[in-house]
C-alpha cells in the first residue's frame, strides 16, 4: 500500500500487459479439477526429490523501512481505472443484492439460534471465546471452560472444567477457540508439549454441567494468526486449517496429516487421514525444480456427531504463505511466496501464488494461478448468486500466519474471479479479472472489508520526519465506478459493517466511530468520539452490532466495543489495565453514546493459571442475547439495561476459579 513500493506495483501491473497473464489456456472443461498424486510411491518420490534440494531457511520478515516520500497529490475522488484491468460498470441489481446479504452478517442467526458473534459469513460459525447453549453462556478463558446461566432473567455461575484432557501436563498448551454443536462443546488448541492441534470434546447438559468426553491430536504446526480463526462450524461439521512444515523424515509420508485419540500415551501413533489421492499441487510448482514447496496446507473436515471423531483431510503443497477463508459453499486457500521470494519474483515478473477452492460437497478441488496475496480472511467474499470470488490482493505480504498481516504492503488490486476460472491449476486469472486500486499514502497496518456493494480499504501513516498521524480509507464500488478516499486524523483500527453502511473505528488516545453512508455516493455521515480511551481488542469478535427489531437496513441499533481503562495502583502485567464495554446507539443513522459497563479490578485474584495464560484472542466481548445486553470483561459478566440515553448496570457476577490454597 505504500507509495514508495514501486517494485510492488510492478508485480500487480503484470495483469495490465497486452495479452494478459502468461500461462497455458485451459485444456479441460471448467468442472475438471486438480490431479492428485496417484500412489504412495509417486508422492514419496516427489517429496524425497524436493527434500534433497535442501531449501535455505526462510528469513524473518524484514522491518518496514521508512523511505523518503515522493511528492504526492491525494485524489479524494478518483475515477475507476480504465482499459483491460477495469471492472464492468456498476450494476444496481448487484449493489442491492449484496447490501441485503451483508446486512444480516453481524446479526444473523445460526440454525435459528441467536448469534452473539460478529461472524464474516452468515451460517458459518467461527471459533471464539463465548458461545450460547440454550439458557447458558459458555466461556473459554485461560485454559478453562465456564458456564453461566441466564435463565429467569438472572445470572448464575454453573460449572467450570479444565479445557484439556484429565491428567495431562498442559503447561505448554494454548486453548484458543471454542464452538458449540448440539450437546457438545468443542475446544481447539495447540499443544507444544504433546505436539499438534488438539480437539477436545465436552458434554454440556441442559442444566449447564460440563464433562470431558474425549480429545484428539492432529499432526500440525502452530495455526495461530493475529486476525484469522483456525476453526469453522457448519451444521455438525468442524472445519479446521492447520499447516505442516515440510521437514526431514525417514519416510516422507510420515509428515502427512494424521489424528490420534488421546489415551495418555504421548508416543501413540497417528492414524493418517489423507493419502496421496488427497494431496494436490499446482502444475507449475509440480514441474518446477525451483518452486517453493515449504508446507503441507491442510484443511480437515470432521463429523462431530461420530462416536469417535471422524476426520478427512485435503492437502495442498506449496509455499508457506497462506490465507484461509470459508464460505457457505467452499473452503478457499490462497498460497503465496515466502518473504524471501517476494522481491525476487517482483524483479522477474513471475509469481507462485495460487488460489485453491475446496468444495464443501466433497467434489474435486480446483485451483487457479494468481498474483499477489490477500491481507486476511476479510480480503475474501464469495458471491454465490453471481458465481464469483472477490479478493483484495497486495503485491507484498506473506498471508495471515502469526503477525504477517501487520507487515503487508505494496500495491493493491481487486480480483473478481468467476468460479468458472477454476480448473486444474494450470491457468492464470486473466488481466480483465483484476482492477488496480489507487495507492493510499499510508505505510502501515492495513485493513479491508467488503460491505454491501463496496470495498473499504484503509492504511495508516505513522508519524516520522515531523509528520502527523494520518490514515486514509478508500471506498470503492466493487462492480466499478467512482472511488472515494477519505483522510482521517488518527490511525484506523478496524472496519465493520453496520447494516447496509460501514463503520470506521480509529484513534490512539481516544476511540472515534465514523459511519460511512453507502446508500448513495459514499460519504462520511456521522461521528462519535470516546475521550481518554483506547480500543482494547483487535479481534473481529470484539465488536458487535445488533440492529433494532424491524430495522431491516440496520439504520438503527446498538453496538458494543471493549475499551481500555488504566487501573491506578496496580502495576502487575495482569491487572494494570482493564477493559470496559462501551455502548453506542445508532438511531436513523446518527450515533450517540450510552456509556460503559465497567470492570472491577478490586475483585481480581490469582487464578492459578496452568495453560493458555495470555489472552491472545482477547477476553472482552459485547453480548446481545434475547433482548438482553451483557459485557464479558475477563472473569466478570455484567448485565446492563438501556434506558433513554444511557446504559446502567443491573447485574454482575464473577465466575473466576477459587484462588489456590495458601501453603
Amino acid at each position: 500500500m505504500s507509495t514508495v513500493s514501486h517494485w510492488g506495483r510492478a508485480v500487480l501491473a503484470v495483469v495490465s500487459v497486452a495479452g494478459g497473464l502468461a500461462g497455458p489456456a485451459f485444456a479441460q472443461s471448467p468442472d475438471e479439477g486438480l490431479s492428485p498424486f496417484r500412489t504412495e510411491a509417486q508422492l514419496r518420490a516427489f517429496l524425497q526429490d524436493r527434500l534433497a534440494t535442501g531449501y535455505a531457511p526462510i528469513p524473518v520478515p524484514p522491518p518496514i523501512m521508512s523511505a523518503p516520500t515522493p511528492t504526492l497529490s491525494v485524489v479524494l475522488s478518483a475515477p475507476a481505472p480504465t482499459g483491460e484491468s477495469a471492472a464492468a460498470p456498476a450494476d444496481a441489481t448487484y449493489e442491492a443484492a449484496t447490501q441485503v446479504d451483508e446486512s444480516i452478517l453481524v446479526s444473523g442467526s445460526m440454525a435459528g439460534e441467536p448469534s452473539i458473534t460478529n461472524t464474516q459469513v452468515a451460517g458459518v460459525d467461527e471459533g471464539g471465546i463465548v458461545k450460547v447453549h440454550g439458557e447458558h453462556l459458555v466461556i473459554l478463558r485461560r485454559g478453562r471452560l465456564f458456564t453461566v446461566s441466564t435463565a429467569d432473567g438472572g445470572l448464575r455461575p454453573v460449572d467450570a472444567i479444565n479445557a484439556y484432557p484429565p491428567g495431562v501436563d498442559a503447561g505448554g498448551d494454548w486453548y484458543d477457540e471454542m464452538l458449540v454443536s448440539g450437546d457438545q462443546v468443542v475446544v481447539i488448541g495447540y499443544s507444544y508439549g504433546r505436539g499438534g492441534t488438539e480437539v477436545s470434546r465436552f458434554r454440556i447438559s441442559p442444566d449447564g454441567r460440563l464433562s470431558f468426553r474425549d480429545a484428539y491430536h492432529m499432526r500440525s504446526n502452530d495455526y495461530y494468526s493475529s486476525r484469522n480463526y483456525a476453526s469453522r462450524l457448519i451444521g455438525d461439521e468442524l472445519i479446521l486449517y492447520s499447516p505442516l512444515d515440510i521437514g526431514w523424515h525417514e519416510d516422507p509420508l510420515d509428515m502427512l496429516p494424521g489424528v490420534r485419540r488421546w489415551t495418555g500415551d504421548a508416543k501413540a501413533p497417528f492414524k493418517r487421514i489423507a493419502g496421496p489421492r488427497q494431496v494436490f499441487i499446482a502444475p507449475q510448482l509440480r514441474r518446477s525444480e525451483d518452486g517453493e514447496i515449504d508446507a503441507l496446507h491442510t484443511v480437515s473436515r470432521c463429523d462431530l456427531t461420530a462416536p469417535e471423531l471422524a476426520c478427512e483431510a485435503t492437502v495442498v503443497l506449496g509455499p508457506e504463505g497462506r490465507t484461509f477463508y470459508v464460505s457457505s459453499e467452499a473452503v478457499y486457500l490462497w498460497t503465496s511466496d515466502s518473504w524471501r521470494a517476494w522481491q525476487e519474483n517482483a524483479r522477474e515478473g513471475v509469481s507462485e501464488s495460487s488460489l485453491y477452492r475446496i468444495p464443501l460437497d466433497g467434489s474435486r478441488p480446483q485451483a487457479v494461478l494468481t498474483r499477489g496475496a490477500p491481507l486476511d480472511q476479510f480480503s475474501f467474499r464469495e458471491d454465490v448468486e453471481r458465481r464469483l470470488i472477490e479478493v483484495v490482493v497486495f503485491s507484498g505480504g506473506g498471508g495471515d500466519e502469526m503477525w504477517r498481516p501487520e507487515f503487508t504492503e505494496g500495491a493493491a488490486a481487486l480480483l473478481r474471479l468467476p468460479l468458472g476460472r477454476f480448473g486444474d491449476g494450470s491457468r492464470e486469472a486473466p488481466a480483465r479479472d483484476y482492477r488496480l486500486l489507487p495507492d493510499l499514502p499510508g505505510d502501515d497496518e492495513a485493513h479491508n472489508r467488503f460491505v454491501g456493494g463496496h470495498l473499504l480499504l484503509s492504511s495508516n501513516r505513522w508519524p516520522y520526519d515531523g509528520r502527523q498521524d494520518t490514515a486514509f480509507v478508500m471506498v470503492a464500488p466493487v462492480a466499478g465506478g467512482r472511488i472515494e478516499i477519505f483522510p482521517f486524523a488518527e490511525p484506523v483500527t478496524r472496519l465493520e459493517a453496520i447494516g447496509r453502511d460501514a463503520l470506521v473505528v480509529s484513534g490512539d488516545d481516544e476511540v472515534a466511530f465514523t459511519t460511512v453512508d453507502l446508500s448513495g455516493a459514499p460519504r462520511l455521515a456521522d461521528r462519535y468520539v470516546a475521550q481518554a480511551a483506547g480500543e482494547s481488542e483487535s479481534r473481529s469478535h470484539g465488536f458487535f452490532y445488533r440492529p433494532d427489531p424491524g430495522s431491516r437496513d440496520g439504520a438503527s441499533g446498538l453496538l458494543g466495543l471493549p475499551v481500555n481503562r488504566t487501573v491506578e495502583g496496580r502495576h502487575d502485567y495482569l491487572f494494570s489495565s482493564a477493559a470496559d464495554m462501551l455502548f453506542l446507539r445508532r438511531a436513523d443513522r446518527r450515533l450517540s453514546g450510552l456509556g460503559r459497563l465497567v470492570s472491577r479490578a478490586d475483585g481480581a485474584v490469582d487464578d492459578d493459571c496452568v495453560a493458555s495464560c495470555a489472552d491472545w484472542y482477547g477476553n472482552a466481548r459485547p453480548i446481545f442475547l434475547r433482548g438482553r445486553v451483557f459485557a464479558l470483561l475477563g472473569y466478570e459478566l455484567v448485565e446492563g439495561q438501556v434506558e433513554g440515553d444511557g446504559v446502567r448496570e443491573i447485574g454482575r457476577i464473577n465466575f473466576a476459579p477459587a484462588p489456590p490454597a495458601e501453603d
